[in-house]
């Protein structure tokens, strides 16, 4: 049996895309080029490896088996392909990281010339979505994701933390007043989460200002999206709870005034770079997850 490694690294994604034209526009290459790489590669193997039909494609038995191979050798090859030339070549290619938009628009998108200046052969693609995506069948490299780790298949490296405090901007203020005790909040039109409810318990100090606990916010406003959520502090909507490392530079400007500092907490939340098993050796993975670590320890 001679195999081509490319027609075994494209059945995969075909495998994890679901279709022949998904795994097309992935590599940007004709629907026509798939399919004779996938009949290559089934005429190589002597088997039907896909079933067709007009529902989509699915495994044969024979597809299923091949797969679980197919990912052992590309991940082998990969770590191989590594380990030869990580300690000579500079990191190069294309890494695809997922993360929120607001994290790609307030902390990568700012980052990306330094990381450039330092590995020019290296190119990302930014996937922006507060969704938790499927790394797999979505080809993400690297997930930056936030809170406690939950995957056992996925490797977890910690490169920085974040807190969250009340913000609002100065229009807003100069509007509706500035809140002086918590109790104040109620005539305030304040900002939460409609997807994610421990968003909205904040966190009170214990100590001569409170008694600690949480202040469960109901909100006038809601939204799903982190990055709306700061839009719509910055427009003087309502007062909001963001992640310092975001609303410091907009603080520095004037943009934004923090509230509340000696009556609601902070705490830290870890930042994780999530990895697929089999790439994250990768000397192009290493050099992102490394210079963001540094790049986030600088921010903080």
């Amino acid at each position: 049996m001679q195999l081509q490694l490319d027609d075994v690294a494209l059945f995969t994604r075909i495998a994890e895309l679901g279709t022949l034209s998904a795994a097309a526009r992935e590599r940007d290459v004709p629907v026509s080029q798939v399919t004779r790489s996938l009949a290559r590669l089934e005429a190589a193997c002597g088997v039907r490896l896909l079933h067709r039909s007009t529902h989509g494609l699915s495994l044969t038995d024979e597809g299923d088996t091949f797969l679980a191979y197919a990912r052992r050798l590309l991940d082998t090859t990969a770590e191989l392909s590594a380990e030869l030339t990580g300690k000579q070549a500079a990191p190069s290619g294309w890494v695809r990281v997922g993360m929120s938009p607001v994290l790609a628009q307030m902390v990568i998108a700012p980052s990306l010339n330094g990381l450039y200046r330092q590995h020019p052969q290296l190119h990302i693609d930014i996937a922006a979505d507060d969704r938790m995506a499927d790394m797999a069948r979505e080809g993400i490299d690297i997930a930056i994701r936030t809170g406690s780790p939950h995957s056992e298949t996925l490797v977890a490296r910690r490169i920085g933390d974040f807190s969250r405090s009340l913000y609002a901007a100065p229009a807003y203020l100069a509007r509706c007043g500035t809140p002086q005790h918590p109790d104040d909040l109620q005539h305030h039109h304040l900002i939460t989460n409609s997807v994610n409810p421990a968003l909205n318990q904040w966190a009170l100090k214990a100590g001569p200002h409170g008694k600690g606990g949480d202040l469960a916010v109901r909100g006038q406003t809601r939204t799903d999206n982190s990055a709306v959520t700061l839009t719509l502090v910055q427009q003087g909507v309502g007062i909001g709870r963001l992640m310092d490392l975001l609303a410091r530079p907009l603080v520095a400007t004037g943009a934004l005034v923090p509230l509340l500092q000696d009556h609601l907490d902070s705490p830290r939340v870890p930042i994780y770079a999530m990895m697929l098993q089999e790439r994250h050796r990768l000397p192009k993975i290493r050099a992102c997850i490394d210079y963001w670590a540094d790049w986030l320890a600088q921010m903080a």
